[in-house]
């Protein structure tokens, strides 16, 4: 089927382009959900519900039939987060947690047809976690299985076309954490899920790389190597793979050798093993959506001034003024296509793993290439103040 134009807000945020799926050998409609493993999951919802502006819409746990783990839904637009944590222990989410802290376990993808997509994926010797199998409640039928990607990472793949509950079955519409932000807030500091960024050993990333385009059928979108992506003290790769219409993105990233430690080996060391390092979120208001989270509480990568003195001479005007770039610590890039503007958080939990962007699209289908030195300089700073460089 062509998919002749892109119609929804958070799909034209996200860079998504037209695509004909009629030839895709493993079509996928979107990013479901993302799911974190936690330590508290009622904590690390009500987190998510105050300083990042999204709204509980399901829930399961032991009030609803499900024993061993508690699991907070929540949405911003097309962006789903599914925290899940254990209520008793023993169970693998609670060794997960032991061992990796709080991620990122699953990058879940709605799909049209399941089954199809496995038989795909078998073909392609990918590992099946989960055979093709249905749940069910009033609300319909979802049907689900699962893959296996890097790390403990999976792909859940979802076909909810026959399902009009509030999540998935088992689950129960939730209440309200959260009260809401102030008057003057954004109703929504972001609107989907841009891409998500995987961090895997030395050596490991052409081959993760290649099983997305072998077993998914994604194509490859950037590759940054060398001085692309390499400060004074550490360096890393990186290749982007995306689904057809590029609603769904995966940059992967992998250590290269340099004269410390990269932020790649900072990360494999502290939540041992590979993973989902970052998930950036599409805004269509990058400057209401940091002040707002900044007055409740997260924290962003600070930017040294001088990078806003020759910022204007190469990147040119942009939606925001330049002023107000610098106030915020806001990073700017252009290139043949148009502008992005983009914030990364601070790791959101006590291990130096998983953190946050924020980016706004003006045409540019990249990822800030004339920022990853400012980056990475910041994110050594980061890594020099707890003694990991």
């Amino acid at each position: 089927m062509t998919q002749p134009t892109v119609p929804l807000e958070e799909d034209r945020l996200v860079g998504a382009v037209e695509h004909d799926f009629s030839h895709d050998p493993f079509p996928v409609r979107g990013l479901d959900h993302v799911r974190f493993l936690v330590g508290n999951a009622r904590q690390a919802a009500h987190f998510y519900a105050t300083a990042f502006g999204m709204t509980p819409v399901a829930y399961r746990g032991p009030e609803t039939g499900c024993k061993d783990y508690a699991e907070h839904v929540l949405r911003s637009g097309k962006a789903v987060f599914v925290i899940t944590g254990e209520v008793r222990a023993g169970t693998p989410v609670g060794k997960s947690v032991a061992e990796h802290g709080d991620g990122v376990v699953d990058l879940a993808l709605e799909v049209p047809d399941v089954d199809a997509a496995v038989r795909h994926a078998r073909s392609k010797f990918a590992r099946i976690l989960a055979e093709p199998h249905e749940v069910s409640d009033e609300y319909g039928t979802v049907r689900i299985a699962a893959l296996a990607t890097y790390g403990e990472t999976r792909h859940t793949l979802i076909d909810r076309s026959r399902y009009h509950g509030p999540f998935l079955p088992g689950f129960v519409a939730a209440e309200q954490v959260y009260a809401g932000p102030p008057a003057h807030h954004p109703t929504r500091y972001f609107q989907a899920v841009d891409h998500c960024v995987g961090n895997v050993e030395l050596g490991r990333m052409d081959e993760w790389v290649g099983f997305y385009n072998r077993v998914m059928g994604f194509t490859n979108l950037k590759e940054f190597i060398g001085d692309d992506i390499a400060t004074e003290y550490s360096a890393l790769m990186s290749k982007v793979v995306a689904s057809g219409d590029h609603r769904v993105k995966f940059p992967l990233n992998e250590p290269a050798v340099a004269k410390r430690r990269s932020q790649i080996d900072e990360y494999l060391e502290f939540y041992g093993g590979p993973g989902v390092q970052h998930i950036a979120l599409a805004t269509g208001d990058i400057v209401a959506s940091v002040r707002a989270m900044r007055e409740m509480g997260v924290e962003f990568l600070p930017t040294p001034d001088a990078y806003y003195d020759t910022l204007g001479s190469w990147v040119g005007d942009t939606r925001v003024p330049l002023e107000t770039l610098r106030e915020l610590g806001i990073l700017a890039d252009r290139d043949e296509d148009g502008y992005l503007l983009q914030i990364f958080t601070r790791p959101v939990q006590d291990r130096p793993t998983v953190f946050f962007e924020l980016i706004e699209r003006h045409g540019s289908l990249g990822f800030g290439k004339g920022n990853f030195k400012a980056l990475f300089e910041a994110i050594e700073r980061e890594q020099a103040r707890r003694g990991n460089l």
